[in-house]
């Protein structure tokens, strides 16, 4: 049974308009709470017996990302073991380019091929240090274990132990599709983000966060001086969406089998899920850490 897949994303993408100031405190949304909102949508995902006998999965589809202005097909696995293992590789159909897996062990980085330093050039800033690279491996760890437990937001309305996540609610939000409940979701390494849930589905729709862009590339072309000769500060947060749609059944479970990530008023990326396949055997190969 697939769940009314056209209204949860019209809904989704309507509260995505919607900003701190116009989340509602009325008289019946002070009447929620977090864990009563949590409780009643893992009831409804599947209900907590079943989420918790879940020790892996894995899950095949393809995602369109936008590249500028092309639009590039991938293909992917994504294996899981939880709590702390996950690793996602991806095919480029349209590219002379193999594979890549990128993923994570515990704390230490999945990433294949493995990470490969910069040429060095005459004149040109030196190569990082082995700290450098220890820092970026740290950094990249801690954003793929962000991205993954903003997925497992969608799917179980949880977190792993892992990486934990608190919740506390924080209004409902409302558009012409209809209302949502609004939790605010902290965790480790300053993760902050929102959890959007339809009030009348009980099913996670939207999970939001701001983030900064990310920065030059070492070597990049220094952009033009801003006015006044002032040193250009930071670039400020920008807000990332994204969306759920397409909950299915699978073994009990209601799963969302369509992603869509914006970024501003901008979609980057839409996935499809083909098949997850719940307690599936992983291969521990694909989590032997980068070296």
């Amino acid at each position: 049974m697939r769940l009314s897949s056209a209204r949860a994303l019209a809904l989704a993408i309507g509260l995505g308009a919607a900003t701190a100031a116009s989340i509602s405190h009325t008289a019946s949304a002070q009447t929620a709470d977090a864990n009563t909102v949590l409780a009643t949508t893992r009831e409804t995902l599947g209900g907590d017996a079943r989420i918790a006998k879940v020790h892996t999965f894995v899950v095949t589809g393809r995602t369109r990302q936008v590249r500028g202005d092309n639009l590039v097909p991938i293909e992917f696995e994504i294996q899981a073991e939880l709590p702390d293992r996950y690793a996602r590789r991806d095919e480029f159909p349209a590219q002379d380019a193999g594979p890549s897996t990128s993923g994570f062990n515990g704390e230490a980085l999945v990433q294949i091929p493995p990470p490969a330093l910069p040429p060095a050039r005459g004149g040109g800033p030196p190569p990082p240090t082995s700290a450098q690279l220890e820092a970026q491996a740290r950094a990249r760890v801690t954003a793929l274990k962000q991205d993954f437990a903003r997925l497992l937001l969608g799917m179980f309305a949880g977190s792993s132990p892992s990486y934990p996540l608190t919740f506390s609610y924080a209004g409902q939000a409302e558009a012409p599709q209809g209302k949502a409940h609004v939790l605010d979701v902290k965790g480790p390494s300053d993760f902050a983000a929102r959890l959007f849930v339809d009030a009348q589905t009980h099913l996670p729709l939207m999970v939001t966060w701001q983030q900064a862009p990310p920065a030059p590339r070492r070597g990049g072309a220094p952009g033009p001086p801003p006015q006044g000769g002032a040193p250009a500060g930071p670039s400020p947060a920008v807000e990332h969406r994204l969306y759920f749609a397409d909950y299915r059944d699978v073994d009990g479970l209601k799963l969302p089998f369509r992603l869509r990530h914006a970024v501003g008023a901008e979609t980057t990326e839409e996935t499809t899920f083909d098949r997850f396949r719940i307690n599936a055997r992983v291969d521990p190969k694909r989590f032997e850490p980068a070296s």
